[in-house]
């Protein structure tokens, strides 16, 4: 008979305590939900900043290469203006310069063209630079604080374990090390939102930086060009010209008058 219960308890499985992602939220309970919706939100927004400014950057980077094959070539910058995008930002410094020029001459107060001109073109710069850092402070807010949200999800989660494993008794390694290790899952959760957020923020800053000196260049030669008439225009875009321009036909050989 003995043996007989020797035998039934080596036969049967101890009972096993199942870990796992779903088995934390389920203990954590709506603290752990809510932490994880908060990250599942940041999470979210960032690919959602990232997909649509890489995109817009993208069509205003393309719009660019345009400008000395097309806007240069053009024989007024009303000209030009008018084969660019409707909706471009360059098309908005143009067209913001030649209104300046207009009310210049509309001005009750004495103020040189250079300055009204420059300080019009340097508003709308900053106005274009504004809509392109929209949603950065997201990405950054995100990076800062999404790790700070997966701690408070993994404090909340030791807490609980530590509460129950002094109600049961017990602190042996199996009953403390999976709560443990299940309440490290938000630390998890919180960097893996945090650093694609912080990659994204740097990677668009880098190409706003980059379009804003485009932008601040392409308003000086706007300026450059009201200023002088028409007659300045980039250098690269008058080789352009140049090199478009039909070559002069050589001269023919030299004779010497008749007598």
């Amino acid at each position: 008979m003995l043996f007989e219960l020797l035998a039934a308890g080596a036969g049967a499985t101890a009972p096993q305590n199942k870990f796992g992602f779903m088995e934390a939220m389920q203990q954590g309970g709506a603290i752990s939900w809510s932490v994880v919706t908060v990250l599942a939100i940041m999470s979210f927004g960032s690919f959602f900043i990232l997909f649509t400014k890489w995109w817009d950057q993208g069509k205003i980077m393309k719009q660019a290469r345009d400008l000395h094959t097309v806007f240069w070539r053009a024989p007024s910058l009303r000209e030009g203006a008018a084969k660019l995008e409707k909706n471009s930002a360059w098309r908005q410094l143009v067209d913001d310069g030649l209104t300046a020029e207009d009310q210049h001459g509309k001005l009750t107060d004495s103020i040189e063209a250079h300055d009204w001109l420059h300080n019009t073109l340097a508003r709308t710069e900053s106005f274009i630079n504004a809509r392109l850092a929209q949603g950065l402070p997201f990405l950054a807010t995100v990076g800062a604080t999404a790790p700070f949200v997966g701690l408070f999800g993994t404090v909340v989660g030791i807490y609980r374990a530590l509460i129950a494993i002094g109600i049961a008794g017990s602190a042996s390694i199996d009953k403390v090390a999976g709560p443990v290790g299940e309440a490290l899952i938000m630390t998890a959760l919180g960097l893996l939102v945090a650093v694609p957020a912080v990659l994204a923020y740097n990677y668009l800053q880098s190409r706003n930086k980059r379009i804003a000196e485009s932008l601040s260049a392409f308003s000086n030669d706007i300026l450059a060009n009201i200023n002088s008439k028409g007659t300045i225009k980039p250098q690269h875009a008058a080789a352009a010209q140049l090199k478009a321009a039909p070559a002069a036909k050589p001269a023919g050989p030299i004779t010497a008058p008749k007598v």
